[in-house]
């Protein structure tokens, strides 16, 4: 199955997860709220082709290292749209200012260093490594240049999400609707996309169809639900600070399974 294809598959399975848990009391709906949930949902449907691709062309362990950045965009949209107060003069605005600087250093080292490697899954992927670096950096920037644009994005969507729950405090209701057109636009840009590939449609069992149903029920209801209550509990910066723990759990995954290996620098 294609990467763009894999945005639609889980998110259309997990529309029928969501339907029974919206319940029959909730606010009334407008016209300006249906046209923000289909905002929310072409932010979210650009992150996740983004996310993909950027994937595609380095590795889930950089995409988890650059989510370090997400916190950082959000602080910053979060001050620009009054979300959140910056005062240098207190500590607590310096810790801010001090860590933003460093995620973005930090974010920049994974991406153009490479250095000795560090974790290797086994001697065999040793050989492939240095093969693979110097063969594919520059398709290792690029993937890293479109996850780098893709935390602006998700960023962006943490802030419109965040507005619309403040307006809105329906959690389940802003989810099923953002599931809904989300799963119509990515099927959309699929279609454009793969119209002429018959083949990217079709679905092989095993770990293609173990990833859509666990992304339509932990991904697409369960992150994004706890993800959309959070923000309307502790708001936009607070959900963003855990994002960086997604690197722990993928260096942390077994080698032989992923895939992969991790070094000084790019991983």
């Amino acid at each position: 199955m294609h990467s763009v294809l894999s945005c639609s598959s889980p998110i259309s399975s997990s529309k029928g997860l969501i339907v029974p848990l919206c319940g029959n009391k909730r606010a009334p709906l407008s016209i300006k709220l249906i046209c923000r949930f289909f905002l929310l949902g072409l932010i979210g449907s650009s992150g996740k082709i983004l996310f993909f691709a950027g994937v595609k062309y380095s590795s889930p362990t950089l995409s988890a290292a650059l989510a370090n950045l997400t916190p950082i965009f959000t602080f910053l949209l979060a001050i620009i749209f009054r979300m959140e107060k910056l005062d240098l003069r207190q500590t607590s605005g310096q810790a801010k200012s001090l860590g933003t600087i460093i995620s973005v250093g930090g974010a920049l080292i994974v991406t153009f260093y490479n250095g000795p490697a560090v974790l290797m899954a086994s001697i065999k992927h040793a050989g492939f490594k240095n093969q693979h670096i110097h063969s594919q950096h520059s398709a290792w920037v690029f993937g890293g240049l479109l996850l780098a644009i893709q935390c602006v994005v998700s960023s962006s969507w943490n802030i419109a999400l965040a507005a619309t729950v403040k307006d809105y405090p329906e959690e389940m209701t802003i989810v099923f609707f953002y599931t809904l057109f989300l799963t119509i636009q990515c099927s959309v840009i699929s279609l454009l996309v793969e119209w002429k590939n018959p083949s990217a449609w079709k679905l092989e069992p095993g770990i293609e169809m173990v990833t859509i149903v666990y992304a339509a029920i932990f991904v697409s209801v369960f992150r994004i639900g706890v993800h959309v209550w959070c923000l309307h509990k502790k708001g936009p910066v607070y959900v963003a600070m855990f994002k960086p723990l997604g690197i722990a759990i993928a260096v942390a995954m077994p080698g032989d399974f992923m895939k992969l290996y991790c070094c000084v620098g790019s991983i």
